[in-house]
């Protein structure tokens, strides 16, 4: 895969998609590299979209810089990511995962349509995916203990308590072979404990509801958008970020669309066809 040299790191990323369809760009959440959009790119593709995925900073083949990460730090990746390939438009949709979703908005708020600072990038829609504004002290005290777990234990141990958190109940039931290929890929997963705890420093420390507010306030969209060009999208069952959180992120966001889908904080990756049918019927609105 092609790798871009930016903000002093490298980052591994890919495009796909033939043609002048839009664009959409995927951030990746905790401890996730691109694979995490494996189920979703062939929809987006066969739905005449061309895709972006790129390992974040600290995971995957992206390079693995010391010292903890931000959200703005990790939204800058992006924009110079952005700026640097030849992805032939500038304009584009942003869908972000959990920390991903952390990530787009920090995005949105730093470099909003229009302004100088964007160098002529345009998003077209903005998608929040179980995600929030800011942790609340029950996602507080969870990510506390998995910074205690991964130093104690391994970021592989983590993960496997994570799979918990994040799958269904029928899922464990009756989807063996499914289990066993996560939970390989949990026990192989490559990423040092420095490497881990600079990323969850990001899910920590987030915290966009003053920024959010302050849109609000001067009746701004988020990004440069309209409220209807925002969808915030949560698992119906999510526990591991609660869909109250989700929720309350989308109330904050004038006009956004709060949506849900089947499943639980791995929507994504346990129910596919509907995330994708969620997900594909938003972007058409903003072709």
């Amino acid at each position: 895969m092609p790798t871009a040299e930016v903000n002093g790191t490298t980052i591994n990323y890919n495009l796909q998609g033939s043609g002048n369809g839009d664009l959409v760009v995927l951030i990746n959440g905790l401890a996730d590299d691109r694979s995490t959009w494996d189920a979703q790119i062939p929809a987006f593709l066969d739905a005449g979209y061309r895709s972006l995925s790129y390992d974040n900073r600290g995971i995957g083949n992206s390079a693995r810089p010391s010292g903890l990460y931000t959200a703005e730090m990790m939204a800058d990746d992006l924009h110079a990511l952005l700026e640097n390939i030849d992805v032939r438009t500038k304009k584009f949709h942003l869908l972000g995962i959990s920390m991903g979703g952390m990530i787009a908005q920090s995005y949105a708020l730093r470099y909003p349509n229009g302004s100088s600072a964007a160098g002529g990038l345009e998003m077209l829609s903005l998608s929040l995916c179980c995600t929030y504004a800011q942790p609340t002290t029950f996602c507080s005290r969870m990510f506390e203990l998995w910074a205690d777990m991964a130093r104690r234990m391994s970021v592989q141990d983590v993960m496997r308590d994570v799979t918990l958190w994040a799958f269904t109940v029928p899922f464990f039931r009756q989807r063996g072979s499914k289990l066993r290929e996560v939970d390989k890929a949990m026990s192989e997963l490559d990423m040092s404990v420095d490497a881990y705890l600079s990323q969850l420093n990001v899910i920590q420390k987030f915290d966009s509801t003053s920024a959010l507010e302050s849109l609000i306030m001067q009746g701004m969209g988020l990004g440069g958008l309209q409220g209807r060009q925002v969808m915030v999208l949560a698992g119906k069952t999510d526990i591991l970020i609660p869909v109250i959180l989700s929720k309350e992120l989308a109330e904050r966001i004038e006009g956004a669309q709060f949506l849900t889908t089947k499943g639980g904080h791995a929507c994504a990756l346990e129910f596919p066809d509907a995330f994708n049918r969620t997900v594909l019927s938003f972007l058409k609105e903003h072709r």
